[in-house]
């Protein structure tokens, strides 16, 4: 079995979502023996943003490496993905990742009866930092609807959060959504696994 883990924070040791993503790919790694992880911190490394000479191939390093991330994304079944709320939607930087595996004919293609993803099997859990409160249903979530919409699109169904909400309010807002995040992280992977 094959795990790909993602961080977009940029907030390097002090960030939320890569505490609850490691916590997530630890428990993977202790609950399922002979795991195989790939690791990609799109802050540290990341990819240049979907230009035209990118788009059609014309820089051939960017479209080799658009090639092995797509690559490394279809040959996973688990996707572990620290996703802080900025701005009320996702990282500049993992929106550059999904359009190199938001790809017709690979990962999705339109038919008669519309779209159909063909990324399916797959199973995702992203870790959802957010200064704020939004709860499930805020007209102010970009974040987390866009991932189930864009994931759902190519295929991906399994979608869950591990959320950790009003981290900015106070210190102590901050240990109890923690502590909340790791508490569900324990349940869901026992789940899974």
């Amino acid at each position: 079995m094959k795990l790909l883990h993602l961080d977009t924070s940029a907030l390097g040791a002090n960030s939320v979502t890569r505490e609850l993503s490691a916590a997530i790919v630890a428990r993977w790694q202790a609950a399922v023996p002979g795991l195989t992880v790939d690791y990609r911190d799109l802050d540290a490394n990341p990819l240049p943003h979907l230009t035209g000479p990118v788009l059609t191939g014309v820089d051939t390093a960017a479209k080799a490496e658009g090639d092995a991330i797509m690559d490394q994304f279809l040959a996973t079944d688990v996707i572990v993905i620290g996703a802080p709320m900025y701005n009320f939607g996702v990282p500049s930087t993992l929106k550059a990742w999904i359009d190199r595996v938001a790809v017709a004919g690979k990962t999705f293609r339109y038919t008669e009866n519309g779209p159909e993803g063909l990324a399916t099997g797959k199973r995702m859990i992203v870790a959802s930092g957010r200064g704020g409160v939004y709860g499930d249903s805020s007209p102010a979530d970009f974040q987390e609807a866009y991932l189930r919409q864009v994931f759902g699109f190519l295929g991906v169904t399994d979608i869950e959060f591990v959320r950790a909400e009003g981290v900015a309010y106070s210190d102590q807002h901050r240990v109890d959504a923690l502590k909340s995040a790791h508490a569900s992280i324990a349940e869901r992977v026992l789940e899974a696994a």
